[in-house]
């Protein structure tokens, strides 16, 4: 899985945002390896080594420093040390020029152990061209054509391991995405079917109160039509006719209630973490200086967390403008693979709040908020700050299932 980006930034583990740093890092140590199994003997190294043998010992550490590339271009890494190895060979046997100390040693270098890992694992487009140039690199690295059971052994596991392991993790990823989409599938249907039940029993509690309500409400007005028809005396009559008039009224607004209860509801229309920008503008318009920084991706965040961290900012916002006039405001919003982390800074006050402003509002704003993470697993802290400020952090998982497709 890639490391999410915002403004050209990765950001994750150490590893997915220095790629190239680890596999240049990588590529020196085999250099290194290779270089020290080679004058120990272990290779192609002759007894008395002359300029050839020096010039190719340095052609060996420039094909194994290739392996830096094994990302971007895994076909050409192989091909490289592949040539390096016929290289070798062909100086050895036929043209006399190498003459190594052990002549049944595997001439190819040990970084085609993971040169070979690449083009399967990275290159899932081409596996043929794939298959292809490990076919010729085990071919080469083998020598079938000096029948040697250990030179042959050897230069196949060589060449094997790689696309083995890389066969092996290219699976297990695709089981764990699988497994973690089926996950995802169950836990949006379960909410689904959650929300057809809430439908369910409101169809049934709207058709009950309907049913109910309508039958008393039903006898009301016929018994004020009889009532009109057989009271003796015209003041009577009129008030039977304006209770049957209100009956009648009434039945007519109980069906529009029904009809609404009945209907599914249209949904929160809160914004989310893309209604930021607006809350801060708006802010910075009536006099608060605000500052938004946030880092990470903001699709991490599902639908239900974007909302009410938007809630939170807004709440907070709110209370700053009460509260502290003239105080500057700073807000950051952390996204990651787990978690959401927006925390709420204000200066201390310059001015004297008003107290017609700081008397709206019923004062359970961030009470409601708490809870309302609480329901999301998340956390929520606002408190006084030693500057003479005030802060509120809330801190919430990055994905909370709903019914509700992802960002």
């Amino acid at each position: 899985m890639d490391c999410p980006t915002v403004d050209g930034k990765r950001f994750g583990p150490w590893r997915r945002r220095h790629r190239v740093a680890v596999d240049v890092a990588i590529a020196v140590a085999f250099v290194l390896t290779d270089t020290g199994v080679t004058l120990a003997g272990g290779s192609w190294w002759p007894e008395r080594p002359d300029t050839l043998a020096w010039a190719v010992l340095g052609a060996q550490a420039l094909a194994c420093a290739s392996l830096a590339f094994r990302r971007t271009a895994p076909l050409a890494v192989v091909a490289v040390l592949g040539t390096f190895t016929l290289a070798v060979t062909l100086l050895i046997a036929p043209a006399d020029l190498l003459t190594p100390a052990h002549d049944g040693n595997v001439w190819a270098p040990h970084t085609t152990v993971l040169a070979a890992y690449g083009p399967l694992f990275y290159r899932r487009d081409r596996r043929a061209a794939a298959y292809a140039a490990l076919a010729a690199l085990t071919l080469v690295v083998a020598r079938p054509w000096e029948p040697s059971v250990t030179v042959m052994t050897i230069g196949l596991l060589r060449t094997a391991f790689g696309p083995l392991l890389a066969l092996y993790f290219d699976a297990r990823r695709r089981m764990v995405r699988a497994l973690v989409e089926r996950a995802e599938r169950a836990e949006r249907e379960r909410h689904l079917l959650a929300e057809r039940a809430r439908a369910e029993e409101r169809a049934r509690l709207a058709a009950e109160m309907h049913d109910v309500v309508t039958h008393r409400v039903s006898l009301m007005v016929l018994q004020a039509g009889a009532l009109r028809v057989t009271a003796p005396d015209e003041p009577t009559r009129r008030a039977a006719e304006d209770l049957r008039a209100a009956g009648c009224q009434a039945l007519d607004e109980l069906r529009d209630l029904v009809g609404i209860l009945r209907a599914a509801p249209d949904g929160d229309r809160t914004p989310s973490v893309a209604g930021f920008p607006d809350l801060v503008a708006e802010s910075v318009a009536v006099g608060t200086p605000t500052e938004l920084i946030e880092s990470g991706d903001p699709a991490l965040a599902s639908p239900v967390v974007g909302r009410t961290a938007y809630r939170v900012l807004r709440e907070a916002l709110t209370n700053v403008r009460k509260h502290a006039p003239g105080a500057a405001v700073t807000v950051r919003v952390e996204y990651d693979e787990t978690r959401v982390r927006l925390t709420v800074h204000n200066t201390a006050p310059s001015g004297r709040a008003g107290g017609a402003l700081t008397g709206t509002g019923s004062g359970l704003g961030i009470a409601h908020l708490r809870q309302r993470i609480e329901l999301l697993h998340g956390t929520l802290r606002a408190g006084p700050r030693p500057d003479g400020g005030f802060g509120v952090e809330a801190t919430l998982p990055s994905y909370v299932p709903t019914a509700e497709p992802a960002v």
